[in-house]
């Protein structure tokens, strides 16, 4: 039997700690004025995610706590998005306008737009759950989405990571935050007798999470080389410029 103290105090940590786990990069992207490195997506899928998973609490009821932490994470996303906007870097797809996304999907230019996405996204979702929330096959389908879409949310720093050769920009206290939170929420799910999404999809996301360990310590968090190429060619230009 867990003593109420301790399981009062898990809840806690779970509704505050994976938010505040982005407190450190929001922290790095402001000092150094440059996001290179961080994946918006990861950004993308936790808002997403999170929005959903508060359509399926609507169906499930779940424990109030993973609602809390939805909802700060909605919030910690949406601040970490605009810092990332704010401090991108030049060589971004929106300011180059080479996006390869269909529509650009989240490599728009302004803020605005994301929001107005974001809007879309919660009316659609608003909408087909006035039609469908009563059908619990319905309700167990939006759990998977709005789980299976949260354990994917490492997959995209993978992707930048092997790309750079290099984890420079991932804050390692973000990455340990990931690992830590991810480990501690798989036990509390079992601990909890969480519905299944949970279960399943954490462990995923953090087997995720130990990839991208390895990578940080084959790759390192070096300057990747494509930025000092960058940072070359920009010197070389003004110096013509003066010529």
């Amino acid at each position: 039997m867990i003593p109420a103290w301790m399981s009062t105090l898990a809840s806690v940590g779970m509704a505050v700690g994976p938010p505040l786990v982005y407190a450190d990069q929001a922290y790095s992207i402001v000092r150094k004025k440059d996001s290179t490195g961080f994946s918006r997506d990861v950004c993308a899928i936790l808002l997403l995610a999170n929005i959903t998973r508060c359509f399926f609490w609507l169906g499930s009821r779940f424990e109030i706590t993973l609602l809390l932490q939805s909802i700060f994470m909605i919030l910690a996303q949406m601040a970490l998005l605009y810092i990332c906007i704010k401090n991108r870097p030049s060589s971004s797809p929106e300011n180059i306008g080479a996006s390869s996304r269909p529509f650009a999907f989240w490599q728009w230019p302004t803020y605005t737009q994301y929001l107005e996405f974001l809007a879309g996204f919660i009316l659609c979702q608003a909408i087909l759950f006035l039609i469908l929330g009563r059908s619990q096959t319905f309700v167990f389908i939006l759990g998977m989405i709005a789980l299976g879409v949260e354990s994917t949310l490492p997959i995209p720093q993978m992707i930048s990571n092997h790309k750079q050769r290099s984890l420079y920009g991932f804050r390692l206290s973000t990455l340990l935050g990931w690992v830590g939170g991810d480990a501690f929420k798989t036990a509390y799910f079992f601990v909890q007798n969480s519905p299944l999404q949970f279960k399943i999809c954490s462990i995923f996301q953090l087997s995720i999470d130990f990839v991208i360990i390895g990578q940080r310590l084959y790759f390192g968090n070096a300057l990747p080389a494509s930025t000092l190429m960058e940072e070359e060619d920009i010197e070389q230009a003004l110096v013509l410029a003066e010529e």
